[in-house]
C-alpha cells in the first residue's frame, strides 16, 4: 500500500499562483511516474501533469506554459507549481503515483485524497 498526502490547495485570485505538494509513504520499492489530475464539478477527472522517475515531464495542453511539475525522489514527493491561474483551473486536484512494492512485483497506481483549488475574484 502507498499513501499519498496532498497539501497546498486553497483560494487564489485569477492570475495568481499556488503550489501543491504530494508526499508518498508506505511499501515503496520504487516510485515510477508521479503526477496530477483534476476534477471540476460535473466533469470527468482529467490529466494535468506528470513526471517520470528520470525527470521527463508531460502536460495537458490547457496548462502548458503555466504549470510546472517537479519531484524530489529522496523525499518521495511531487510538486505542482501553478501560475497565471484561471477560473477554469478551479477543481479538486488529485495526486497520482505508480509504484512497485517489491523487486519483481507489478506496478500499481495510487491516488491521494484530493485538495481543492479555487480560482476566483
Amino acid at each position: 500500500q502507498v499513501q499519498l498526502v496532498e497539501s497546498g490547495g486553497g483560494l487564489v485570485q485569477p492570475g495568481g499562483s499556488l503550489s501543491l505538494s504530494c508526499a508518498a509513504s508506505g511499501s515503496i520499492f520504487t516510485l515510477n511516474a508521479m503526477g496530477w489530475y483534476r476534477q471540476a464539478p460535473g466533469k470527468q477527472r482529467e490529466f494535468v501533469a506528470g513526471i517520470f522517475k528520470g525527470g521527463s515531464t508531460t502536460y495537458a495542453d490547457s496548462v502548458k506554459g503555466r504549470f510546472i511539475v517537479t519531484r524530489d525522489n529522496a523525499k518521495k514527493t511531487v510538486y505542482l507549481q501553478m501560475n497565471s491561474l484561471k477560473p477554469e483551473d478551479t477543481a479538486v486536484y488529485y495526486c497520482n503515483a505508480v509504484a512497485v512494492a517489491a523487486s519483481g512485483s507489478p506496478p500499481f497506481a495510487s491516488w491521494g485524497q484530493g485538495t481543492q483549488v479555487t480560482v476566483s475574484s
